[in-house]
């Protein structure tokens, strides 16, 4: 209510806004005169008066957010008219009236009139709404009217010396939510100002929200009261993270009868093969050791077989050895990002204190022997133990699950020394003789009479081949009837012979020439004496001149520029033109200067380690440089790595360094963040059959492959044939290469590709396209 009063007459003029409007005398266009004789000048005043208030009135709607000066005002001039609240009670109440049908389709009927961001959130909205009534949950069910307290024992408090308790955060925060629940009950009850309530009320919500999550507030986070002044432990934290309730107790448990330590190469193993430290086996093995003590009658009870043991007689040795001849363990390496993190392998009992594996299945676990380490885990039962040995066994997994090649194959030392042995060179001792069989050669050689590496004439199925003794042997590594390979032996063609032999053979030769190419590899990358040493890199003698050369070229391009005959754009293009033209010019000169017998040349032309690009930065020049940005900085490092940097060439180089640095991390967290999610999602999939033979398949095309820069031989192999392959002959007929229902190998999907079987008379176009069973 308003009241105006004329302080001559003493009569009063009644506003009344209840119904938002004016008494009707107030609103006639044609106010009768005796009207404005008795109001005086004020009518002018009572009408602004009037259209104020009622703006004030009219702008006051539903859900509209007030500001505490908005609202003091309000509730002085309309208190009776509108109503408005703060705190989590008045929004509850708001919540109560939504009508969840209704505003579906509100929403629906105003997608089509927004702009397209606006129908982004709408549709959010949609999706939020629609899942709330197919779940049947109430918008004001979010609000809490009563909270539920943890069991004791999930917050536990133990006493400690002195008379004091260690208690856990969880008990300060449930303590200061109920001291503040009840001082809140007390004022309502005497009724206290509604500013020390409403301020009761705010301390309440925080108490809740740092009991629910600390650290949603970041202004008003809860402290211990002692220890530092640290942030207290809420529910959230509990569950959250790596140190969570689910991803530490749930998902992933420790187990007994596990172990871990630093890992070490074995090259006296076979690939089955594994070696585990004495002390770390009597402690994994012990149950079956003080079993098999007590079967042998050394001790007539569990306290003395014990005992036994921790005296480390030659008979719990002997035991030991028994007990786990048949058994087998679980290698893990962290992080286990495929099936192939986890293998199991037959122990045997070594000296030290350090795993040992097989060089082979370190490209399965990414393990190298810097300083990495493993964990050991043992099978008890004896289904577990059948397990392992018919499904994880190292043996049992050699192909890669993402290319379905072989994933066992001889790298670094091995393959140096294969590619040593096999190489031939020219002026040695035995030159061009001439050898009826392999072992006349090998025996020739023996006797000093035959260089290893020289060229000599062999005979092999009536027809004299030119190879060397070093081929000779290692081809007796190779299974019988193999066809002589009388290559060079580095790294691509020792993948390739490995991929023959493991389609063409049994697993247990595949095995056992796998272990033979081993020990000979490191026996003869011994024998080389092959090491490195900053006198092996050689600085080209040509690279002064042409980066001379390049500078007049800049300078050209400098003038150019000065005399606006191009825009800066053009200059930085072209200097970057000319400095990669230099590059170029000096990476191919780089492998011409080092001699072809030299350690380096030897380790990277053989593909042991690293590519022709680090020599040629060590010796050559390191290049042009990109800023953080991702853009190229126009003034090149002229200098290699042996030559040294100058100051400017060394901080303009960092920029890479430390960006590598920083997306390596941010990688490995995207990529271990997506694994879990995909692990999630596919905890409802089970496989219940090997073969679901579904009619329907997905089709492959070449230009796919190619538009991805993949060869369309990885994108066939190991998948399975929906219908028959078939090709014409030159002669019309049709002949099949693979029947429907089996898997493509590596010789078929190159005859795919390439269009052509060895030997045949026959071709298929490489545009072919079929379906496939995942």
């Amino acid at each position: 209510m308003k009241e105006y009063a004329n302080p001559q007459k003493g009569a009063k003029l009644i506003l009344d806004f209840e119904s938002k409007e004016v008494f009707l005398v107030m609103r006639s266009k044609n106010t009768p005169a005796i009207v404005k004789v008795y109001l005086d000048d004020k009518l002018q005043d009572l009408k602004a008066l009037k259209d104020k208030a009622k703006d004030e009135l009219v702008s006051l709607k539903p859900f509209k957010i007030l500001s505490e000066l908005e609202y003091h005002n309000f509730s002085l001039k309309y208190g009776e008219v509108f109503e408005a609240g703060t705190g989590a009670e008045i929004l509850r109440q708001l919540f109560q009236i939504v009508d969840l049908k209704k505003e579906i389709k509100k929403i629906k009927a105003g997608l089509e009139e927004v702009s397209p961001l606006a129908r982004r959130k709408l549709l959010a909205r949609l999706k939020f709404f629609q899942s709330m009534e197919s779940a049947g949950v109430r918008p004001e069910w979010m609000f809490l009217t009563m909270l539920p307290v943890l069991p004791p024992d999930l917050r536990p408090m133990v006493q400690i010396d002195g008379g004091r308790y260690a208690s856990s955060d969880l008990n300060d925060l449930y303590r200061r939510v109920i001291n503040r629940n009840n001082r809140l009950k007390y004022l309502l009850e005497i009724a206290a100002p509604d500013v020390i309530v409403r301020n009761e009320k705010r301390m309440l919500q925080e108490a809740v929200d740092a009991l629910i999550d600390n650290k949603m507030r970041k202004g008003t986070m809860t402290q211990a009261t002692t220890g530092g002044k640290r942030l207290l432990k809420s529910l959230t934290d509990m569950l959250e993270g790596k140190q969570g309730r689910f991803r530490q107790n749930l998902l992933g448990k420790r187990v007994d009868y596990s172990g871990r330590s630093v890992i070490v190469v074995g090259p006296e193993l076979k690939l089955h093969q594994c070696g585990i430290p004495k002390k770390m086996a009597l402690e994994l093995f012990k149950p079956f050791v003080i079993h098999k003590i007590l079967e042998k009658e050394l001790a007539f009870n569990v306290r003395g077989a014990t005992r036994l043991i921790e005296e480390e007689t030659d008979e719990i040795w002997a035991t030991l050895e028994e007990v786990t001849k048949d058994k087998l363990v679980l290698l893990n390496r962290a992080p286990t990002l495929h099936r192939l993190g986890i293998q199991a392998f037959q122990p045997i009992l070594i000296e030290g204190e350090a795993l040992r594996i097989h060089p082979f299945v370190c490209r399965a676990f990414n393990a190298d022997f810097d300083g990495d380490q493993m964990a050991v885990h043992l099978p008890l039962s004896e289904e577990a133990q059948k397990e392992a040995r018919e499904i994880i066994l190292s043996t049992n997994n050699l192909l890669k699950p993402a290319t379905g090649l072989p994933i066992v194959s001889p790298d670094k030392d091995i393959v140096l020394g294969c590619y040593w042995m096999t190489r031939m060179l020219r002026g040695k001792i035995g030159e061009g003789m001439v050898f009826g069989s392999k072992s006349e050669a090998m025996l020739a050689h023996e006797f000093g009479l035959v260089d290893l590496k020289v060229p000599i004439q062999l005979r092999i199925n009536d027809k004299f081949i030119e190879t060397s003794v070093g081929r000779i042997i290692f081809n007796g590594t190779l299974p019988e009837n193999f066809a002589f390979y009388n290559e060079v032996m580095g790294a691509k063609n020792l993948e390739r012979l490995i991929r023959g032999i493991f389609e063409e053979y049994s697993r247990d030769i595949f095995h056992e020439t796998l272990d033979k190419i081993k020990a000979l590899g490191f026996e003869y990358s011994t024998l080389s004496g092959i090491t490195w040493g900053m006198n092996d890199l050689i600085v080209p003698e040509e690279k002064k001149a042409i980066i001379e050369a390049a500078e007049k070229e800049i300078a050209v391009t400098e003038l150019h520029y000065q005399k606006g005959l191009l825009s800066k754009e053009e200059k930085r293009d072209k200097a970057i033109e000319i400095w990669n033209k230099v590059k170029s010019d000096i990476e191919k000169l780089v492998p011409k200067t080092l001699p072809s017998e030299g350690p380096v040349f030897q380790i990277v032309d053989s593909g042991a380690r690293g590519s022709w690009n680090q020599p040629v930065q060590m010796a050559g020049m390191k290049g042009l440089v990109v800023n953080p940005a991702g853009e190229t900085i126009e003034l090149p490092v002229k200098h290699s790595f042996k030559e040294g940097f100058d100051v400017l060439e060394y901080f303009i180089s960092t920029h890479g360094a430390r960006k590598g640095t920083a997306d390596t991390a941010l990688r490995t967290s995207t990529a271990g963040y997506l694994t879990r999610r995909l692990v999630d999602v596919a905890h409802e999939v089970i496989v219940s059959e090997e073969d679901c033979r579904d009619g329907d398949g997905i089709e492959i095309f070449k230009k796919e492959a190619d538009d991805i820069g993949q060869n369309l031989i990885f994108k066939i192999l190991g998948r399975t044939t929906l219908d028959d392959i078939k090709v014409k002959t030159d002669k019309g007929n049709t002949k099949t290469i693979l029947k429907s229902g089996e898997i493509i190998n590596w010789k078929v999907a190159e005859t795919i590709v390439t269009g052509r079987l060895p030997g045949s008379d026959w071709q298929c176009t490489p545009y072919w396209r079929r379906g496939w069973w995942w």
